[in-house]
């Protein structure tokens, strides 16, 4: 059982968390209705070629990256649990619930702020992020605690949803490291948690997809799992070919399965869903290597790595707003919205990056403590 991290896995944490956090962006730039995504979403627009890959890309193909992170998450906090767990909790209070405060504080005042510009109201309005009924989009139309309990609880950074389970399994992990490691309970354990991810469970502060992925992390680490090469069973090669046929086979699902099978579609989109983000986390963690010696082998790639918490905490909600607006100013040129798709994306990343940099340069302190201590260091 490792203690340490060897150098090149400790180099594979770090390309996937960054590469994670950088797809994230596109995922939140998704722009064909409906924009907020579940497993089972139906596009209401029409069948484009733009329409397609989006589809494929926002609710297939890139669909891997959260899992991952919290495979990543369990595998470190394991890694580490010879600490005592009292210190170690007031440690992540630092790290993971300051941030999160201080992050879900910021888009709360930032979307104050942007509803005060006349030209940003509908595209607010139009991203349905501040909505909090049927009849009140804006943070205008909140009451005082409301927007307290948003703050708190329901961020309008939506992203920050993950630090929020993070730290409530970090808390947890004694009753987790029990449940995976004793034999009597261990595959009753790994049942519930499957079920509840097949059944995308989420009460807020317990979630299928965070519970099964962290707990799967603590137990790769503990039973020594082979991650440096794969088993037979997990050809990288086979797992990938898979991994794109199921992200197609649901995106075309998407797009005409209601016709086909009425709402016999929900079911079947959500166990392709399922079968791709396991398809894809095989297919990406062990068939990456030399990928990941390459980038990592580049200083400007593992500078670029150290932001990758602050494209996580800043690029949300700003991407949804823009969204109308970037698609508006692309309009007089073909293909528009897949340009959108792209390019803005693209512009919320480097504004992330460049924020974190004057930051980190001119405020470390500020810059430690938005960050939870993350990327001080190239």
């Amino acid at each position: 059982m490792r203690t340490e991290l060897p150098p090149f896995l400790s180099q594979k944490f770090r390309f996937w968390s960054f590469v994670c956090m950088f797809l994230l962006v596109f995922v939140h730039g998704y722009n064909v209705e409906p924009r907020y995504l579940q497993p089972w979403t139906l596009p209401t627009d029409p069948l484009t070629p733009t329409a397609w890959v989006q589809y494929l890309l926002a609710n297939g193909l890139l669909r891997f990256r959260i899992p991952m992170l919290f495979i990543i998450s369990g595998y470190l906090f394991a890694l580490h649990d010879a600490q005592p767990h009292g210190p170690r909790i007031r440690k992540r209070a630092r790290t993971l619930l300051v941030p999160y405060l201080i992050w879900s504080a910021f888009a709360l005042l930032l979307t104050f702020l942007l509803e005060e510009q006349p030209w940003m109201r509908a595209g607010i309005a139009h991203s349905h992020v501040a909505q909090i009924d049927d009849a009140r989009l804006l943070l205008h139309e909140y009451r005082w605690y409301e927007l307290v309990l948003r703050w708190l609880f329901a961020p309008v950074a939506y992203q920050l949803w993950f630090v929020r389970v993070l730290f409530i399994y970090n808390l947890a992990y004694p009753l987790i490291l029990r449940a995976v490691t004793r034999k009597t309970g261990r595959y009753a354990f790994f049942a519930v948690a499957v079920l509840l991810w097949l059944l995308t469970f989420n009460l807020g502060f317990v979630e299928g997809e965070g519970l099964l992925f962290f707990a799967l992390g603590v137990w790769i680490q503990k039973s020594g799992f082979g991650i440096d090469s794969p088993r037979p069973w997990l050809n990288p090669t086979a797992w990938l070919m898979a991994f794109v046929a199921l992200a197609a086979v649901k995106t075309w699902f998407a797009f005409q399965g209601e016709s086909l099978l009425g709402n016999g579609v929900y079911p079947l989109l959500t166990l392709l869903h399922k079968a791709t983000v396991v398809s894809g986390l095989i297919a990406c963690w062990y068939g990456s290597d030399d990928i990941v010696r390459w980038f990592m082998a580049r200083p400007w790639f593992t500078w670029l790595s150290a932001f990758a918490f602050m494209i996580y905490a800043l690029h949300a909600p700003l991407v949804a707003y823009f969204i109308d607006a970037s698609i508006d100013a692309l309009q007089p040129l073909p293909g528009a919205r897949m340009l959108a798709f792209i390019l803005l994306p693209l512009a919320v990343i480097a504004l992330c990056v460049a924020t974190g940099a004057a930051l980190r340069r001119v405020a470390p302190g500020l810059y430690g403590l938005l960050t939870g201590g993350r990327g001080l260091a190239n």
